[in-house]
């Protein structure tokens, strides 16, 4: 008897999931997906979605690389000249008190040619990208573009907090200060 409900059993399992294939069928036929094909099927959704987002994800971060690394390059091309400058700022600054001294002294040949050099040399810069910061004595101080090196009693009294002398003249390599101006500020 045990042999029998067995078998009964197996034929009823086995007559179950004929009626599940069945089912599972004539539901394909009828283009309804059953559910394990749906599952896989969404399954591989998500697995495209996200293969998807991490491919714009990484293009993206290349663009940013590509963008940043060509503003760098601008950067670096714009003041590659930064370093050579700066030293010969000294000299220019030499050649402006020498003609200051010259032009005192009555030899109009020998301001001539110290003149021309000088502009020689400052045009010879200015090619580069160098230009003067300008400041002048009652312009108003502004910490990012001038170094206050020491105030004193101002003059009058719209020097006030204001720049009172220029020390030593500021320069710049296109938008960036590679020298600040030395100011005197009246208190």
């Amino acid at each position: 008897m045990s042999q029998e409900n067995s078998e009964k059993v197996e034929k009823e399992v086995t007559q179950d999931e004929v009626i599940n294939q069945t089912a599972a069928e004539a539901k394909t036929e009828e283009g309804i997906p059953s559910a394990e094909e749906l599952t896989e099927e969404q399954k591989l959704r998500e697995d495209l979605a996200a293969e998807k987002d991490k491919f714009l994800r990484l293009f993206a971060e290349f663009e940013n690389y590509k963008k940043r690394t060509s503003k760098e390059r601008l950067d670096l091309f714009k003041t590659a000249n930064q370093e050579v400058l700066q030293v010969m700022l000294p000299v220019l600054d030499d050649f402006d008190r020498a003609l200051a001294q010259i032009a005192k002294s009555e030899d109009d040949v020998l301001f001539k040619g110290v003149e021309l050099i000088h502009n020689k040399l400052k045009d010879t810069l200015v090619s580069k990208g160098l230009e003067q910061v300008e400041l002048k004595a009652g312009d108003a101080f502004n910490a990012d573009f001038a170094e206050a090196i020491t105030s004193i009693p101002a003059p009058s009294d719209d020097l006030k907090g204001k720049i009172v002398d220029v020390v030593e003249k500021g320069y710049k390599l296109g938008d960036k200060i590679i020298r600040f101006p030395k100011v005197v500020l009246g208190n």
